[in-house]
């Protein structure tokens, strides 16, 4: 055994490194925990509908439970993309989703409490708690693309502008063409806040997972 071996500043140092591997994963899941929490503020997807007669575009926001347009009071801009929809078969907006949207609140809070769980109770198992954290992201816009592809390619043979118009998938993100009108659908700042928070608990898992797996050199 040399001296950088039995050297107390190194033993020091090597303490003081595990007291942050032990505490690091608690803190990335509680800032997780917190964005997750907050993203329910901020819209999680957006589109953008350009027509001819809205220059200017109609514009939807999409939140976890509820849609907007862009807080013009002139214009309620999600009624408006919603009777454009009418006119060439699709569904109504406000009846999609609404068993996820019934859930989405109590969903994400339920996350956020199972995030502090697992920052606090140290147990193997624990881990699979975070899952649905992990998961969510990926989850919203999979239930997003199934929503639109289900809207577009089901649309009603009687609407007074059925025969200009074929089924069609919508884009769920990036630019598309629907007969004469362009979207452009994008993610928005909630979904990042969400994606962020999945990355910072798939962080602290995987930390924790080492720390427990690799044993600690004997000084």
């Amino acid at each position: 055994m040399n001296q950088t071996d039995v050297n107390p500043q190194n033993a020091v140092s090597t303490q003081s490194n595990r007291r942050v591997l032990a505490w690091l994963p608690s803190l990335l899941l509680l800032v997780a925990a917190i964005l997750i929490l907050a993203s329910i503020a901020f819209p999680y997807w957006g589109l953008v509908l350009e027509a001819p007669q809205y220059p200017g575009g109609l514009e939807m926001r999409v939140f976890v439970n509820y849609m907007t347009g862009d807080e013009d009071p002139q214009l309620d801009e999600v009624h408006e993309i919603d009777g454009l929809n009418h006119y060439i078969g699709m569904q109504s907006l406000y009846d999609a989703a609404s068993f996820e949207r019934s859930i989405a609140l109590p969903g994400v809070i339920a996350m956020a409490v199972f995030l502090v769980v697992i920052a606090f109770w140290r147990r193997r198992w624990v881990w699979i708690l975070g899952i649905p954290a992990l998961a969510f992201p990926f989850i919203f816009l999979g239930d997003l693309a199934y929503w639109l592809n289900n809207y577009g390619q089901n649309l009603d043979p009687y609407a007074p502008l059925s025969s200009a118009i074929r089924p069609f998938t919508p884009p769920i993100l990036g630019e598309g063409i629907i007969g004469q009108f362009k979207t452009v659908a994008y993610v928005n700042t909630g979904w990042y806040m969400a994606l962020v928070a999945a990355g910072l608990v798939l962080v602290a898992l995987l930390i924790r997972f080492v720390t427990r797996t690799v044993p600690a050199k004997e000084s």
